[in-house]
């Protein structure tokens, strides 16, 4: 019995133009096997398989926007027989962003249902998989920021390809677009004017670090007003903002 992963290798040298016999030899399989491969349909996918332990497909975009979600307000916590929970809790003022979580965890792992647990304060947004782990590798004990955060080379291209859906996820956790106020002084006036920006706040500064690298991906300037906050201010920045964050609600 052979893996998904050899299966499509072996597909695709044969649909390269590599003959029956040299792949046969090449990866060691019988050409009845290799020509029952070639003739016959593909097998069902396994909605449970994992993306990172089998070839199954993992959906890129969604996943960019889930792994911000978990780096911000999300855990992974070891349940019986070897299945995780992932949660990540969301403010209760927020039904539109408790509904989004959902869809986005339903849109990365769809064979269970995901379910809303109340907490004091807050909804979690929860799904059970053995393979959580696999998709957030910075799972561990303890705060993220009282240990080491770093991606994974796999998960950095993912986010180098999607930064809004990464930066969407990382705001709609720990961030906010808030109205400010200044003044200014022209001539014998002091007039006051108003202005938008956006704030990420997150005590991990190997998570911040990662948030300020999206930004720059995506063109964004950003400055950091305090060690664990980072401010997005300048209007052509705040415009980026508004059509990948916004409001939350």
């Amino acid at each position: 019995m052979y893996d998904a992963g050899t299966r499509r290798l072996a597909l695709d040298a044969l649909g390269s133009g590599e003959s029956l016999s040299s792949v046969s030899r090449r990866l060691g399989m019988s050409r009845s096997a290799l020509r029952g491969w070639r003739e016959g349909p593909e097998p069902a996918v396994d909605p449970t398989a994992c993306p990172r332990c089998t070839a199954s497909s993992l959906a890129k975009a969604p996943y960019a926007r889930l792994l911000g979600l978990y780096l911000g307000d999300g855990c992974v916590s070891a349940q019986a027989k070897g299945v995780h929970a992932l949660r990540i809790s969301c403010d209760d003022s927020y039904p539109d962003l408790i509904a989004e979580v959902r869809a986005t965890i339903a849109a990365v792992y769809s064979a269970r249902p995901v379910h809303r647990v109340a907490a004091p304060g807050c909804t979690q947004v929860v799904s059970y998989w053995k393979h959580w782990p696999c998709l957030f590798p910075q799972h561990g004990p303890g705060r993220k920021h009282l240990r080491r955060i770093e991606l994974d080379g796999w998960q950095r291209e993912i986010v180098a390809d999607h930064p809004e859906d990464f930066v969407r996820g990382l705001f709609m956790s720990d961030g906010c677009r808030v109205a400010n106020w200044a003044t200014r002084r022209t001539g014998d006036q002091v007039r006051r004017y108003e202005y938008t920006r956006y704030l990420f706040a997150n005590e991990s500064a190997d998570i911040m670090r990662l948030c300020q690298w999206a930004l720059d991906l995506l063109g964004v300037a950003w400055r950091m007003p305090r060690r664990n906050a980072l401010s997005v201010a300048r209007r052509d920045a705040v415009a980026v903002l508004d059509r990948i964050v916004g409001t939350k609600a």
